[in-house]
């Protein structure tokens, strides 16, 4: 129990006495940072011993103090961070800042904001299916935020995409919680590597902006442990994240900042967490369901963690002190394990080295490009074959970028128009804004090929109100452009800028289709660079793109938006493909897709037992001519434990990107721990592996099965 996390004689010892031992620590064992002639200064002891030694100095009212932040004046100030918590300048406890960053640092807003790095969206660094791109990611975040001041950077966002016209979906990982956890663990990782610490958010079950304040996720036990916590827990043992924030909303009742369930018996007693949670910014609590349920910070400025709150809540029993110093202490306790005290503090305008984190965004970009279909190899574009390329679209000559508190505003950026004139040397480049889809069709009819650049709106605070391109247009649709284009020339390419799934009606009359997402101030580069064939695509969809409106999950009113206040998660673990699969839909472009200038052949597939788990390997071979990556994806199909327990066809468990020359062969091996096996068993409270046939499936996507096998658990007997 939380109340039980006493903090044993040193939360009694009285400050004179702390202060007194504090003059017989040696001065070469004490800290030459901010932290002053303190006990807790010694950094031979843990940061565990700091933090005791510190809560026993603290005063009730400057742990109260310590709990809240101490104004929003980052949101108008240009030169401030995101959030500040107060500090105790007695003691020389330093305050701790927090700032935006899921795809690069943002700090202000509007008018005020300050440029920074634009990284590609979150969602496009998922389609690199590659944790070591997201290491390099989170280390570029990182570097700039301590060049900004930050302490604290708020990312990553790992919700799930459960409905993927939902706002924030550019913002997150995609829709399965495999490839989120292990997108999370490598961008944790990269940033704290630079002393910065990570903000894992928003805990849990946050699927949309409608009604986000107030919403009630009612959501099945299984269902939370298997889609909507897995990427957190790994984000937490795996990467351990300094911090998470609790999202707006509430899950079964209580909201997620007050729920002791998610916050003291999931995340710290069954994830082993030990950071610090701090709330969504004015995210809706109470005093006393706050702090019981596990919340140690309120930002950006105090509310239900106002000190008097806090102390009327204390005098009155409702509240105990060792709740209040177990909240405190884990504050501390990551400002210590990060070095916050034993350090200078992070300038507030240190150098960026803005032409290298350029180039490095543009790398991050050309991995995040997928290309979605290519038929009769129509790109890579030849310059030599080439005498005029038509560039028609309204998002042609605009930077398209996620909004709200993830959006970055870029150092500088290039456009689709600028990167495709600046690569295509030689040829004649002809632009309309596609406006008049008459004019822009007769463009596109008199150039040897095209490119229709068409792109969709979304962000914080508003989910998208249909999956066209345009949901309400005034005058005509980009469809209609996108259509009217095609039938001009057939040598067109379909190129989108989305932030998630979009109906293209027009799909089947395309040669070649790209998605970049978001790519970032670099995206006209990169863009270039894949139509031109300097860079070979490899990525693919961390999302399910549906035929039609009605095909996608949690279509249903009371499921999205909800109705009465609460969204039933009735769909249960059928999430995304799991929900194609089980529906037996065919989706546009599954989850996992993606193609190359190269082909890889799978062969070969061996199962073996490895301890609890098992290890399956195959032979890939780049039979192309070019150059260029695979990623190979695992899934497994479990069986059905039992009446009523409901597994989708199959589950993705594992991948692997491996690079090849033409004509190199490499074997691959992914393991399978027993975790893989695994289903949560309400009955019995815990993960539970079941006895029975396990189907091994192994391709190029989820939908794109090569190599097939089984494995048998719990003794039974399968065929092979």
């Amino acid at each position: 129990m939380r109340q039980a996390r006493m903090r044993g004689a040193a939360a009694r010892w009285p400050a004179l006495l702390v202060t007194l031992c504090a003059l017989l620590v040696p001065a070469a064992a004490q800290g030459a940072g901010r932290c002053g002639e303190h006990l807790w200064c010694d950094r031979s002891l843990s940061p565990e011993q700091r933090a005791e030694l510190l809560l026993g100095a603290l005063s009730a009212d400057e742990k109260y103090g310590l709990m809240g932040g101490d104004d929003g004046s980052g949101f108008t100030v240009p030169d401030r961070n995101s959030g500040r918590s107060d500090g105790v300048a007695r003691l020389d406890v330093p305050p701790l800042t927090f700032q935006d960053g899921p795809a690069g640092i943002r700090q202000g807003f509007g008018a005020n904001q300050r440029a920074a790095t634009a990284l590609p969206a979150p969602l496009g660094l998922a389609a690199s299916f590659d944790p070591a791109l997201a290491r390099r990611a989170g280390a570029l975040v990182g570097r700039e935020a301590r060049a900004r001041g930050a302490d604290v950077l708020l990312g990553p966002t790992v919700n799930i995409a459960r409905v993927p016209q939902a706002g924030r979906t550019f913002e997150g990982y995609g829709e399965d919680p495999f490839l989120t956890g292990r997108l999370a663990v490598g961008w944790i990782r990269g940033l704290q590597s630079t002393g910065v610490i990570a903000n894992v958010k928003h805990y849990a079950a946050n699927s949309q902006e409608t009604n986000r304040l107030t919403i009630d996720s009612v959501i099945d036990e299984r269902t939370l442990r298997e889609i909507y916590l897995p990427h957190f827990e790994a984000a937490v043992r795996e990467g351990r994240s300094g911090t998470v924030m609790s999202a707006y909303n509430r899950v079964n009742g209580p909201f997620s900042g007050a729920s002791r369930e998610l916050l003291t018996d999931v995340l710290r007693r069954d994830f082993g967490f030990r950071g610090f949670v701090l709330s969504d910014f004015f995210a809706g609590g109470d005093t006393v369901g706050s702090a019981n349920g596990g919340q140690s910070l309120e930002l950006p400025a105090t509310s239900y963690f106002a000190p008097d709150r806090l102390r009327a809540a204390v005098a009155a029993g409702q509240i105990s002190p060792a709740t209040i110093d177990g909240l405190v202490g884990d504050v501390l306790r990551v400002m210590f394990r990060f070095g916050v005290f034993d350090r200078a503090a992070f300038p507030a305008d240190g150098p960026i080295d803005v032409a290298a984190h350029a180039r490095e965004a543009r790398r991050l970009a050309e991995r995040q490009l997928v290309l979605l279909k290519n038929d009769r190899r129509l790109l890579p574009l030849d310059t030599r074959r080439l005498r005029t390329l038509a560039v028609v679209g309204p998002a042609a000559d605009t930077y398209r970028a996620g909004g709200g508190s993830s959006f970055v505003k870029p150092f500088a950026s290039v456009t689709v128009l600028e990167g495709l004139r600046r690569r295509a040397r030689g040829v004649r480049v002809r632009h309309d804004d596609g406006q008049d889809v008459a004019r822009a069709a007769a463009v596109a009819r008199r150039a040897d090929a095209a490119v229709v650049a068409v792109s969709v709106e979304s962000g914080e605070f508003a989910d998208r109100p249909c999956l066209a391109l345009d949901c309400a247009p005034a005058t005509g649709t980009q469809d209609a452009l996108v259509r009217a284009v095609l039938a001009a020339n057939p040598r067109t390419v379909v190129l989108l800028q989305s932030p998630g799934p979009v109906l293209m009606p027009w799909a089947d009359d395309a040669r070649a289709i790209v998605e970049a997402f978001y790519p970032g101030q670099q995206g006209g580069h990169a863009i270039a660079s894949v139509l031109f064939g300097d860079a070979n695509p490899s990525a693919r969809l961390p999302v399910s793109y549906p035929r039609q409106a009605q095909d996608r999950p949690a279509a249903a009113p009371e499921q999205f938006p909800g109705v009465g206040g609460r969204s039933l998660f009735s769909e249960g673990v059928l999430v995304g493909y799991r929900h194609y699969d089980a529906r037996r839909l065919s989706p546009r472009f599954p989850f996992g897709h993606g193609l190359s200038y190269s082909s890889f052949r799978h062969r070969d597939v061996r199962i073996r037992p490895a301890g609890s788990g098992a290890r399956v390997s195959l032979s890939v071979q780049n039979s192309g001519r070019r150059d260029g990556a695979e990623v190979v994806q695992l899934y497994l199909g479990l069986p059905q434990p039992r009446a009523g327990v409901t597994q989708p066809p199959k589950a993705l468990k594992a991948f692997g990107r491996v690079a090849l020359r033409a004509g190199e062969r490499r074997r691959v091996t992914l393991e399978l721990p027993e975790r893989a096996f695994s289903y949560w068993d309400v009955r019995r409270n815990r993960w539970t592996v079941a006895r029975g046939c396990y189907r091994v499936m192994v391709g190029a996507s989820s939908r794109d099965i090569r190599l097939r096998g089984v494995i048998a658990r719990g003794g039974a007997v399968c065929g092979g």
